[in-house]
């Protein structure tokens, strides 16, 4: 018979395994299958991609401001290596 885990245990090991704790590791300390947590891991991935679209916040910069945008760049460097240099 299949044990049954409650939705926030779930989530509090994906959530650690998302924050670099590893399948093996989990295994050892929760007795969870390894198979399960990526199975969790996987459904996780999943309803974040479906429920957050990709929509990126970053203006458009028209093309033709790109170049203006390269020069203040470089003035900013020089500036900032400037005042690294000053006591």
């Amino acid at each position: 018979m299949a044990k049954a885990y409650n939705e926030e245990f779930k989530k509090q090991l994906v959530k650690e395994n998302i924050q670099g704790k590893r399948y093996p590791t989990l295994e050892k300390e929760e007795g969870v299958a390894k198979s399960t947590l990526f199975g969790w891991v996987k459904k996780d991935s999943e309803e974040c991609q479906i429920s957050q679209p990709h929509t990126t916040n970053f203006p458009v910069i028209p093309q033709k401001e790109i170049p203006d945008l390269h020069k203040r760049i470089a003035e900013l460097e020089k500036e900032n290596l400037f005042l690294k240099r000053s006591p």
